[in-house]
Parts: structure tokens; sequence; C-alpha cells
């Protein structure tokens, strides 16, 4: 073992998240995640995606008791210090007079079926006493969601296993889980004659007893060859390098933008293929996998939070990662099949709370038959990636045409004709804005069903499929609620201006939907909604506006509402909160994407659009510069860097890249018309007023 990693010798690293004490609240104590195990630093309980307990709307993430639970304490004084790695590493260091002690936990990157701590003693003078520390652990080998028996000793690891006690829906799979772990003595002793040694512990969670075995047996090898962290920290530093954004001249801004990146890359599993690839992507809760039992950040379900406010960042950067988003959405086509019928209508309705079999688990049945935009909202995404990789294979045999078709057919047989305005009405539904319930024509409702049906019939024709000729009769002639007179968009019919709102809803059409709209109209909508708007609704709502000023130029005013969002990030360890005094759901994974968005597409000027990547960068005063490296598009990986003058871009050579796509050629269109070739390997560099 090695004493935990440092990212630079910078004593104000901004991937490091440091205290000389733990936050007072435990809720904001560090998560680790790695896609398909969840844990909160020191707390009993673990999670694996997609294990629940519970039918219906009691479905929740099912509790694992975790072996880790352990704190490190000693008899003498010394000076503690937590780090919080964006490697995914939590360390524990004392030094005392006599000795150095360092407790170090993290979820593996590359192997996610592994939890590990590794504890080092190291003396720091010359002594004859054996030096001892406890580790006070509050572990228990049970759970309230699984009924855990005892199985044979393996390979000097204790070993648990069980099945949820009941099933989402009825005589629905109840999921076995699998633990295997190293037994934590109580104490751990320093001989006299030794002047360091270090000790290792797994846990290895899996849903069979020979995929535990080999996942332990696999972290057994690591610790043989001396692979165990060092594997762990190669993972997170590819990551770091095709996926990365930072700003120079604010650094609180660039902490908070590194803490948003490594908490929802934390949330994807590694790409890795074969006998070694773990279990089905479970897809992603507003509280991530270290969250999500009965009490706590919605029971763990999956929301449009998913697919609206996490996947974009994500997927400008590793679309085969967030492909995962698009694959677990393609695996519950069966359950939104159900829901639809259910309700009496055609197609697919995906659930407004999800979890593993698509059918909704929604506790409370007016949001599962009434918040229909998470239909639109899961087609956005599956459109966002293919207009990022023309990657036509996962509409074919990824099963995403039947996705985009099958919420097509569902807008069809949802509207209405109005004979009197000749349009197509939405009816009875709650909005984003969940303030207001059965409006009808929710503005970005009808808008974000316009935009799938589109892309359904746009899709169609990439595939030589014939859309019903319904499909685009009903985009054409939705009704999208104006008023002329005030020239903005009501939220729904009937919406009276200034009326309060709970969240970012009508000003979703400029970003991310991308809706023709004049200038002034962007504005009145920004100006009418930001007056009304909850101070205290969720997280994601403020770096939406921030966007929508952006695009009008006033960078300044994006920065006020910005800075709003610092509110909800907590101390010492970058933990987001769904509100603004701390209370909701915890490690706000929303809130994260909304603040990321906000600098990564409003910034930039990023749109990924049909056929190409726009870019309009602005930058408020307090920044020097943003760089933003590893951006994917088609096959490629560019870096760039944005300064109040120029910008400069660069296209890194294919070798670098590992992908399987083969990269398109690119150019940069500039303003003036000027057409620019992007080389691999060179950097093109223009004035901010010409691109």
């Amino acid at each position: 073992v090695t004493t935990p990693p440092k990212m630079t010798s910078d004593p104000v690293d901004p991937y490091i998240f440091t205290s000389d004490s733990l936050p007072s609240d435990p809720r904001f104590m560090p998560p680790l995640t790695n896609g398909l195990l969840g844990w909160r630093v020191f707390d009993p309980i673990m999670h694996m995606g997609g294990v629940y307990n519970g039918e219906g709307g009691t479905c929740h993430r099912g509790n694992i008791p975790c072996p880790l639970a352990v704190q490190m304490k000693m008899a003498e004084d010394g000076r503690h210090t937590f780090s919080f790695y964006a490697s995914g590493v939590f360390s524990h260091s004392v030094v005392t007079p006599g000795f150095e002690a360092a407790q170090v936990l993290y979820a593996h990157r590359q192997q996610t079926n592994l939890l590990v701590m590794e504890v080092l003693l190291k003396r720091s003078e010359t002594s004859t006493e054996p030096i001892t520390i406890q580790l006070e652990s509050s572990f228990k080998p049970q759970s309230d969601d699984i009924v855990f028996q005892k199985a044979p000793d393996f390979e000097g690891g204790r070993h648990i296993f069980g099945q949820t006690i009941s099933s989402e829906v009825p005589g629905g799979i109840r999921p076995f889980v699998h633990l295997i772990w190293t037994p934590i003595t109580s104490t751990l002793t320093l001989p006299p004659d030794q002047s360091q040694s270090s000790w290792v512990f797994l846990v290895a969670v899996a849903g069979s007893d020979e995929s535990v075995r080999l996942c332990y047996e696999a972290g057994l090898g690591l610790i043989d060859t001396g692979d165990l962290r060092p594997s762990h920290l190669r993972s997170w530093a590819e990551l770091w390098k095709g996926s990365s954004i930072e700003v120079e001249g604010a650094e609180s801004l660039n902490r908070a933008l590194i803490g948003c990146m490594f908490y929802l890359l934390s949330s994807f599993s590694s790409l890795r293929e074969g006998a070694n690839a773990p279990l089905e992507f479970g897809g992603v809760s507003p509280g991530g996998l270290s969250n999500g039992n009965k009490e706590e950040d919605y029971h763990g379900h999956v929301f449009w939070d998913q697919d609206t406010w996490m996947y974009p960042s994500v997927a400008l950067f590793c679309p085969r990662l967030a492909r995962a988003v698009l694959e677990y959405r393609a695996g519950t086509m069966e359950g939104a099949r159900a829901n639809a019928q259910q309700m009496g209508y055609e197609g697919l309705k995906f659930a407004w709370e999800s979890a593993v079999t698509g059918r909704d688990v929604c506790p409370e049945d007016i949001y599962a038959e009434q918040e229909l935009h998470i239909n639109g909202d899961v087609v956005l995404a599956f459109q966002q990636y293919f207009y990022l990789t023309q990657d036509l294979e996962m509409f074919r045999e990824g099963r995403g045409s039947e996705v985009v078709w099958g919420v097509a057919d569902y807008w069809v047989s949802r509207v209405t004709w109005d004979p009197t305005e000749q349009q197509y009405h939405i009816k009875g539904v709650i909005p984003p804005d969940e303030y207001h319930f059965t409006v009808d024509n929710s503005v970005f409702t009808n808008a974000v069903a316009q935009r799938s049906l589109q892309f359904a019939v746009e899709l169609s024709g990439l595939l030589g499929h014939t859309p019903p000729p319904t499909w685009q009769d009903v985009a054409d002639k939705i009704k999208i609620p104006f008023d002329p007179e005030l020239k903005y968009h009501p939220e729904f019919d009937g919406y009276t201006q200034g009326s309060g709102v709970k969240q970012a809803d009508v000003v979703l059409l400029g970003y991310p939907l991308d809706m023709s709209m004049t200038p002034e109209v962007r504005r009145n909508d920004l100006e009418a909604y930001e007056a009304v708007t909850d101070l205290l609704g969720p997280a994601m709502t403020w770096g939406m506006f921030a966007l929508g000023w952006l695009e009008l130029g006033d960078a300044e005013r994006a920065q006020k509402l910005l800075q709003k969002c610092f509110k909800n990030i907590q101390k010492p360890f970058q933990v987001w909160s769904e509100s603004a005094d701390g209370s909701g759901c915890v490690n706000f994974l929303t809130g994260m994407g909304g603040f990321l968005q906000a600098v990564l597409f409003g910034y930039t000027g990023f749109r990924v659009q049909k056929e190409h990547l726009a870019f309009a960068p602005l930058l408020p005063q307090e920044v020097d510069a943003l760089s933003v490296k590893g951006v994917s598009y088609l096959g490629n990986k560019m870096d760039w860097l944005i300064k109040s003058v120029e910008v400069s871009v660069s296209v890194r050579k294919p070798a670098e890249e590992s992908g399987s796509q083969e990269p398109s050629a690119l150019q940069v269109v500039l303003n003036t018309g000027t057409t620019i070739p992007l080389i691999p390997g060179n950097k093109l560099r223009t004035a901010v007023n010409q691109q």
C-alpha cells in the first residue's frame, strides 16, 4: 500500500477535497460509487445497481450491509485529515508524534464488484513499542430487504447470500445478492521490529455464487501483483483524460465543476467487454447509488433527471458510456408498453418513476398518469446520441428505433383534435413545474412531444421505414401555447402570468429543446419565470436560467444566477443537496447536471444539432479561460480552450483513442463563411467575434 494518491503537489489542488473534520450531517459524507456499487463512507448500508425490494410504489433500493463500515480510532492525540480525491479515493490520515496511520477507501473503478479498504501504519521515530489502532465497526450482516444466510468461507473471506423479500411486480424477479469479504479485526498492530505495515480488506458483491467468487479472486490477484489501487487509479486517469472541464480565474467555480463531473462519471460503469462485464446498468437516480432506501432519494427510482439533466454532459464527452442510459430505457420497453395499455393508449409510456421492469413505481398515481413529458425526454436523449455519433446500429440492433417509434405511437394516441383551434391538444397533464396538476397543453410537454415525433419521422427515413402519416400530422398541428400580446409562452392553457412555479419549465424550450423563437420572446420567457420560480426549488433550475441569459449575451446576469447554485454545494466534499437549505435529496446529481450544462453548453454555446456541433462562446468577467478536453463528435476527440478574445480547438490523433468508431473529417465554419479543416494533431485558433 502506498500513501494516498495525489494529482499534483499543489496544496489547493482542485481535484482533492480536504478537511480536518467530517461534516456534522452524515448525509454529506462522500459517496463512493462506480456505476454498479454505491456506498456513503462509513455508512453500514450500501446498494447495488438494479437491486430493489418492495412491490409497486413501495419499491426501493435494497439495503445491503457493508463490511467496510469501519472507523479508525487510537488512544494517541494526532492531526486528522480527511481527503476525498477525484479519483474516487477517500482517505482518513492521522499524524501523531510517534506514527502515521492512513485508512483508504474506494469503490474499484475497473473491478466494479469490489469495494476496498487499505490501512497503513508507519513509525515516524525509532521506538521499541508496538503500535496499535482500533477499527470500530458498525457492520451487521443483516438487512431489512434481503434475508441473508451464511455460506462456506472462500479464500479466507466470509460469505453470505440472500434474495430480496418481494419483487417490483407480482411474480417478478427477486435478485440474489452474494457478499464475500475479508474479516476485519477490531485492532491492528505494528510490531516493534517493523517500521511500517499495511493491510488490505476486500468486499466483493455479485448476483451469484460463481460470480462473487470470481470477483473476490480477481481482487486477491490484484493484491498479489500490487495492482489493486494502481488499476483503479489508471481507470480514473483514463476517464479524466477523455473528459475534463476546468476554468481559470474562478477557483470555487472550478472546484464545483470538477466535483460535478466526478460524481456524474462515478455514476456510470467503466466500459468492459465479455465475461467480466458488470451486470446491466440499472439507471441513475437523483441521488445516485449511495442513496435510495425507503426514506431517501425518491427510493432510488430513475426519473427524467437521468435523461435530461445528467446524461447530456456525459454524452458530450463519452457517448459509449452514456449509451448505457439508452440501453437502460430500451430494457424497460416491456414495462413502458404495459403502462400505456393500462391507461388505454398505444405505444410506449415510460415510467415517471422507473426501477428494473419499467412499470411505473411512483407511489402517487397522479404523477404516473400525468407527468407525460418523460416520454419526450427519453427520446431527446436518443436523438442527442445519434447527432453526436451517427451510430445507426444503436437504432437497428440496439432497439433504439423501437423506443422512438413506440413513443411516437403513444403521442398520436394521447392527443385529441380540437376542431375550433384546428390543433391537437394534450389534456390533463403535470408539467415539469409540479405545482400545477391536470392542466391542458403544457407548453414543454407539447413541444417535447413535437420534437420526438419529428425525430421519429427522420429516423424512419434513415432506416427505410415508412412512418404513419399521423406522426408528421400531429407534429405539424400540435398546439404550442403562445401569447402574442405579451410575446411569451404561457406555461399551459389558462396560466396567469405571475403565478409561482416550482422549477425550470418554459425556459427549457430554448435549451435543450432548441425551439425557434426571437431573442425578444426568449428574454420575455426568462424574465417572466425567473421572477416567480421558488427559491427553494430543486437545484438544477438556475443553471437553465443562466444558460438562457448566456444565449442572449448577458454573461454577468447569467453568472449571478449560477452563483445561487453554490448554496446547494455542501462542504467539505462538494456533495450537493436538492434544496439550498440543505434539505431534500443528497448527492443531488440532477442539480450537478444542470450546473454542468450551464457551463459546458452555456459558456461554449455548444449545441448538438442535426448536421453540426454549433459553438458561440461567451465567458463572464471572473473567468479568464475555459478548458474543455475530450469533446466527442463523430468519432473524434476534441480539446477546446476558450478565452474572452479567442478560441482554440484541436482534434486528437486517432491513435490516441481506442474507440471503435471511424472518425469523420471535421471542419470549422466561421460566421464569415470561411471554412477551415480540422487536421488531427494540429491546433486551430480563431478570434471569438469570428466564429
